[in-house]
């Protein structure tokens, strides 16, 4: 049994989608466990650019099973033009399977999600894309899940219900407009048969390839401090982006995971509402922000900037269990004089070691610095731990030992090729 989680260790945008279709070369499953096409992967391969959003990064790699597990949230329509794009640039799709159990995000949980944005008094800084919406009626247990959508004369009564009640909501609290159900129904009839074929149980799928050690790799979208238990709440994501988000996302037993991948970006960066407390917002921050291209895959929106938060990574091996650590954007730091690393937070005079749980008190955090030196060498083309700049090997070193946890890859740019393996994962 051969199983590897990878897991984002800060606010997301660490570059997930990159190391996942670099370890999907030698996996024969990919899994997608939690979230929806509000995640923005970015895969670069062979100087080709491909933006994934509710498809696994992995699916880049034709010869493994790419599954969108129960615990995803999934819009149909956006899947079928994610599919379409790859397929246009010439990436074969008739490996992807659609879990039975995942919930079917429907067009009006987009329309719920836009209006209870903007009635909000406090934004939380949804993408809109209905994800909220989704999870809440899951929960609510008034989701449709795709088993539902192969009888479609009873996913049709399923679907009235539904937008009854939503149409409800839209006029009578937030003064909108209401859905049209017969457009609806033709909109789904109109991609019945390019769904359906996709839609299997796979909780038996997954297990069954555990068990006759098939190299399976489980891939989170966001990060631990977007977790909706542990995260940076109410400024987080609707779902468990953690490795125990696989055991309720893919249905995976705790004792079937083995390796649990961290991706930590060299730097902080967030999108959205909330505490950030080591932003910049001086000429240092917009640097990082243009070297690094810090703009989301999904909306577009300019991505906050800062300096590393340890206490953050800290705080996501301890909830993830990370076994390894992949380090990345490590490149965007060349050329500074001082690099600054968070340690710990002063919140009224009292020096925190541990992440807070209230944002209020997080608002008022000033952070505790350690000081390293810079360095000015491009690493890009580097292709060993040894031949980094000694500056740079020591940033890395420090991180290890703040965290406890090994960093077995650095990502020194931005293709599938450009990075330094440290230690086998």
């Amino acid at each position: 049994m051969s199983s590897q989680v990878i897991v984002g260790t800060q606010w997301g945008d660490e570059g997930k989608g990159k190391i996942v279709d670099v370890l999907a070369q030698k996996a024969d499953m990919i899994v997608r466990f939690q979230g929806g096409d509000n995640a923005g992967h970015t895969v670069i391969v062979n100087g080709q650019k491909h933006v994934l959003h509710l498809l696994p990064s992995g699916v880049l790699n034709p010869k493994a099973t790419c599954i969108i597990g129960p615990g995803v949230v999934c819009n149909p329509f956006v899947l079928l033009q994610e599919m379409k794009t790859l397929e246009d640039g010439g990436f074969p799709c008739d490996h992807i399977v659609i879990s039975d159990r995942a919930q079917m995000l429907m067009p009006y949980h987009c329309y719920q999600d836009e209006l209870e944005e903007q009635a909000a008094s406090h934004k939380i800084g949804t993408t809109k894309k209905g994800i909220g919406p989704c999870y809440a009626d899951k929960y609510a247990r008034r989701g449709i899940r795709y088993h539902e959508f192969i009888d479609f004369d009873n996913f049709k009564i399923r679907l009235k219900e539904c937008l009854d009640f939503k149409n409800k909501l839209f006029t009578k609290v937030y003064d909108g407009k209401a859905m049209d159900y017969d457009q609806m129904v033709k909109d789904f009839e109109a991609i019945y048969d390019k769904i359906v074929p996709m839609i299997k149980e796979t909780t038996h799928i997954v297990n069954d390839a555990l068990d006759q050690d098939k190299i399976v790799l489980f891939e989170g979208a966001q990060a631990a401090m977007l977790d909706i238990n542990y995260g940076t709440y109410p400024y987080v994501t609707s779902s468990s982006p953690t490795s125990a988000g696989v055991t309720v996302g893919a249905c995976v037993a705790p004792s079937k995971i083995q390796n649990v991948i961290g991706v930590v970006k060299a730097y902080s960066t967030r999108v959205g509402e909330g505490p950030f407390v080591t932003e910049l917002n001086d000429e240092t921050g917009q640097w990082i922000r243009e070297k690094g291209f810090e703009y989301g895959a999904t909306t577009g929106r300019p991505r906050r900037c800062g300096w590393l938060d340890l206490l953050v990574v800290k705080h996501a091996a301890m909830m993830n269990g990370l076994t390894d650590i992949v380090l990345t954007k490590i490149d965007v730091l060349s050329g500074l004089e001082k690099l600054y690393i968070c340690t710990g937070y002063e919140i009224n005079g009292k020096l925190y070691n541990y992440i807070p749980s209230d944002q209020a008190d997080v608002a008022k955090a000033k952070p505790v610095y350690k000081v390293l030196e810079g360095w000015q060498e491009d690493i890009t083309k580097i292709d060993s731990f040894d031949a980094l700049p000694k500056a740079c090997q020591e940033y890395i070193h420090f991180i290890e030992e703040f965290t406890g946890v090994r960093i077995s890859m650095v990502s020194v740019g931005p293709d599938r090729v450009n990075n330094i393996y440290i230690h086998q994962m």
